[in-house]
């Protein structure tokens, strides 16, 4: 049997490896606690549970949905824009619905990377950025994001190598980074001069502390020329294995990745796109209350780390707390440490990138009493190192 070359090049998913390494340590009988992969915890809010219950017994919603979503739910993420950051958007050619965001950013590649054209994404950064344009026969071009930046992009010292696409990440996974309105718009200028689609993927969007209120990439002037953002209700609503999302912004960009998606699958399941209106247009009281629940387990896994001896600022955004490896040693070593003298499994640093060696991502989607159990076995395993 002979596989295709082009997937000679590419790595093994992050955390189907680490699934692997998971599954082992349980049966060895190692009590594994997983702060590895960013899977929401809470169920789904009531309300968006009993929509999409009642959308699944109309029958209509049994055949095929439309390629190009519902009109309704088009029109959903509109007024979200509307309302959030006085955007406004065309629903029918400005979104997209998706399977989930992670479909829409596989498949932007294909759309705009032929055989050799490079992509720009920040370093490190997430693994589908990567994978996708590799896929699709195109070069990568890491764009470091370090501590000394803020891990930020610098684009006055960006060179744009002819690339096709710049992908940008902000709340950021997995360094947890935030960003204001000034960077999305160095970047819309950075594209708008060398004719570069910025796609930005806002998976995280809402998910922010401490007053800070995060920016959309399409808040301005020009975005709509040049850029598109991906959006998602998995982390906002706990609603990761519903499988919804979008893509909005430029309608050329639009266009071509709808042509692409019409010829791949069919549309997303019309109940589903209930759920998601019932998301966007109801109570958003569970949004908070979530958002309190992650920041009292950012503050319990800071606190609980600093004393053991880091110095780790509070981030702002996102599900995650990004923490430099002890002694500079491998973000592998590292993650490798903590499984079999804690019983613990993080993400390491290396698998977003060059840059993210010597980091590890700690995710904040486990349960209070689970979360506070892996910090005391952490600090217990350096303790007796």
């Amino acid at each position: 049997m002979r596989t295709a070359k082009r997937i000679a090049s590419l790595p093994p998913y992050l955390f189907a490896s680490l699934d692997r390494k998971i599954t082992d340590a349980r049966a060895r009988g190692i009590d594994v606690i997983s702060l590895a992969i960013g899977d929401p915890d809470r169920p789904t809010p009531s309300h968006i549970v009993e929509a999409g219950q009642a959308a699944l017994a109309n029958p209509s919603t049994h055949q095929y949905p439309s390629y190009y979503g519902l009109p309704e739910f088009r029109e959903s993420i509109a007024a979200y824009y509307d309302r959030r950051f006085a955007v406004t958007l065309d629903p029918a050619t400005q979104i997209l619905p998706l399977i989930g965001s992670k479909e829409g950013i596989a498949h932007l590649a294909t759309a705009f990377v032929d055989p050799g054209d490079a992509v720009l994404m920040t370093d490190p950064g997430y693994p589908v950025y990567e994978t996708s344009t590799i896929l699709s026969g195109g070069r990568v071009i890491g764009v470091p994001m370090t501590a000394e930046d803020s891990f930020l992009p610098r684009f006055d010292s960006l060179d744009p190598q002819g690339a096709k696409a710049l992908w940008l990440n902000y709340p950021n996974n997995p360094t947890a980074a935030v960003c204001d309105l000034s960077l999305f718009e160095q970047a819309v200028a950075f594209c708008a001069k060398h004719d570069v689609l910025l796609a930005h993927d806002a998976a995280y969007l809402e998910i922010t502390y401490d007053g800070f209120a995060a920016p959309s990439a399409l808040q301005v002037k020009g975005a709509l020329d040049v850029a598109i953002e991906f959006g998602s209700l998995s982390k906002t609503y706990n609603m990761t294995g519903w499988r919804i999302g979008w893509v909005a912004g430029s309608a050329e960009a639009i266009e071509a990745l709808s042509r692409v998606k019409t010829n791949i699958d069919s549309g997303v399941f019309n109940a589903v796109q209930a759920a998601g209106i019932a998301a966007l247009e109801g109570p958003q009281e569970c949004v908070g209350e979530m958002i309190d629940i992650y920041r009292q387990r950012r503050d319990l896994v800071v606190d609980a780390l600093n004393s053991a001896g880091w110095f780790i600022n509070r981030p702002k955004g996102s599900i995650y707390v990004w923490v430099p490896t002890p002694n500079g040693e491998s973000s592998v070593g590292f993650c490798e440490f903590l499984l079999e003298n804690a019983g613990v499994v993080c993400a390491p640093g290396s698998g977003y990138g060059k840059h993210g060696e010597g980091f590890v991502r700690f995710s904040l989607t486990v349960p209070e009493p689970r979360l506070d159990e892996a910090m005391l076995r952490i600090t217990k395993a350096l303790k007796q190192r």
